[in-house]
């Protein structure tokens, strides 16, 4: 099987442009093969073109039908068909997943991060990935970690797997270009990314290097938040969130090694197929990526100043109404207003 070029590519080989599907919770469906996706079934005894069908979910089976979000993969070959994982030699050492006294201090100053340097010796997005603060546990399955990273190296015949919790991927320098299970993203400086939990990715850089934050959260995935009195639109709109359209890779991939990581530790696996054949898939679980110069930001036109929470692009609540585990909030430059309905 083959996959159809994605689109033109620029002068570093990458792809100027790339079709995508959009809207945020949405119900997506996507083929690379017309007809690859089963009719009227998820799991039918043999699937179309011979594939695989596997679900992945973000949710237990029996979370409520408003809440549920899971995904089914059609694939060339099963995704377990690896060799067992063995701890990641040499190990990693910069990633934390469970915050206590013993790995990490405490102190009550205001805290910023400047971006990190970018490194001098060939380092890919895993190894340039550092963790700075955090609180609670991924074992729990409640709380959170801020990561940054900083890549000049892409990465070769290996994929990432975060068990832990989803990523939310803000480069800051550099374009990516990441390749996932449902597709390919072109992530710039001014746009986020959200990879969820279990979700196979890799990350290339058109520029040659890059560098940026990532913020990780761990028993719960990013919503949208509420509008209340704004009412019905503004802030960041469902549309804008951009979601891939199937793309797949065949033939052998002798030695392609899988990284997983799971309580903060890496482990490796090796296999000789790419994880990046399915070649269709349906579903409301998937990465995405925002451009942040579609947000619709208000604030105060007479008096004051309104409060950060009115610029959240996406929120993770707690069973605590009102009380969010973590918040990505983007408070864009102040102008004239323009393109306004009057």
């Amino acid at each position: 099987m083959d996959s159809k070029p994605v689109s033109k590519t620029d002068s570093s080989g990458f792809p100027q442009d790339l079709s995508y599907q959009s809207g945020f919770g949405n119900h997506l469906a996507s083929e690379a093969i017309p007809g690859a996706l089963p009719e009227g079934q998820n799991s039918p005894l043999i699937c179309p073109y011979g594939l695989y069908a596997e679900q992945i979910s973000g949710t237990s089976f029996t979370s409520p039908r408003k809440l549920n979000l899971r995904s089914w993969l059609y694939r060339i070959k099963p995704s377990v068909t690896h060799e067992p994982f063995k701890p990641r030699v040499p190990g990693h050492g910069k990633l934390v997943s469970e915050f206590n006294q013993s790995n990490s201090s405490l102190t009550p100053t205001q805290l910023r991060w400047k971006p990190a340097d970018l490194p001098h010796s060939p380092t890919d997005f895993i190894d340039g990935l550092y963790t700075v603060c955090g609180a609670g546990s991924s074992f729990l399955r409640h709380g959170f970690a801020i990561h940054m990273y900083a890549a000049n190296k892409t990465m070769d015949s290996c994929a990432f797997c975060n068990a832990d919790g989803d990523f939310l991927i803000v480069p800051q320098e550099g374009r990516l270009w990441i390749t996932t299970e449902c597709g390919k993203l072109h992530v710039s400086p001014g746009e986020i990314a959200v990879l969820p939990q279990g979700f196979r990715f890799a990350v290339d850089l058109p520029d040659g290097q890059s560098r940026g934050y990532v913020a990780e959260v761990f028993g719960n995935h990013f919503q949208l938040p509420d509008l209340g009195l704004i009412g019905a639109n503004g802030l960041a709109a469902p549309r804008d969130f951009l979601v891939p359209i199937a793309w797949f890779e065949d033939g052998s991939c002798p030695g392609y090694t899988i990284v997983q990581k799971f309580g903060g530790e890496l482990f490796t696996a090796r296999q000789d197929f790419s994880p990046f054949n399915v070649v269709a898939w349906h579903g409301n679980y998937f990465p995405y990526k925002y451009d942040l110069g579609k947000f619709c930001p208000y604030n105060t036109v007479l008096i004051d100043h309104g409060d950060p929470s009115i610029n959240t692009v996406l929120t993770v609540p707690t069973e605590k109404p009102g009380v969010a585990l973590l918040d990505f909030v983007y408070i864009p430059a102040s102008i004239l207003p323009s393109q306004l309905y009057e």
